[in-house]
């Protein structure tokens, strides 16, 4: 997609996240648009933050072979961007477990989510490769707390 168009890193969350709709269908054998709408949209969103920090590695080789990312696309807004995608994912994420009435638990956790996804977008230094591989794979932590806050707010309900 990086040929084709500026938002490949849309292409990778529409396709990575396609995941969440077989995996609720797979286990309750339907699909609740209220729950897994928002849902699919915060994985969507998700994917746009950290694959856009990712995509700041490249820029310089992207620019060289003539490819496109979203890093080039938002260029000096990116942190702008990467925050309104990040406050989606998190509204979507909040959204979703109210539909599906997951319990208290779900909800501190996905505020430590957030907060996770605040310091990232924050404190990247979007022209350090090895910043934006650390903040790249420091989402292992967002996934993890989000997980969480899901299976604990499920056995509280």
């Amino acid at each position: 997609m990086k040929r084709f168009t500026f938002w490949p890193q849309a292409y990778l969350g529409l396709t990575f996240n396609w995941g969440a709709l077989l995996g609720w269908a797979a286990i309750r054998g339907s699909l609740d648009p209220a729950i897994i709408l928002p849902l699919y949209t915060a994985g969507i969103c998700w994917t746009l933050v950290y694959d856009t920090i990712y995509a700041h590695q490249d820029k310089e080789d992207d620019l060289k072979v003539g490819v496109k990312s979203t890093a080039l696309r938002f260029g000096d807004s990116t942190k702008q961007w990467i925050s309104a995608f990040g406050a989606a994912s998190i509204g979507s994420l909040a959204l979703s477990g109210y539909n599906a009435e997951l319990a208290w638990p779900y909800y501190p956790l996905l505020t430590a989510a957030a907060a996770h996804l605040a310091w990232q977008i924050s404190t990247v230094d979007l022209s350090d490769r090895a910043d934006c591989n650390r903040k790249f794979v420091s989402n292992k932590w967002f996934g993890a707390l989000v997980s969480s806050g899901i299976l604990l707010g499920r056995l509280a309900s």
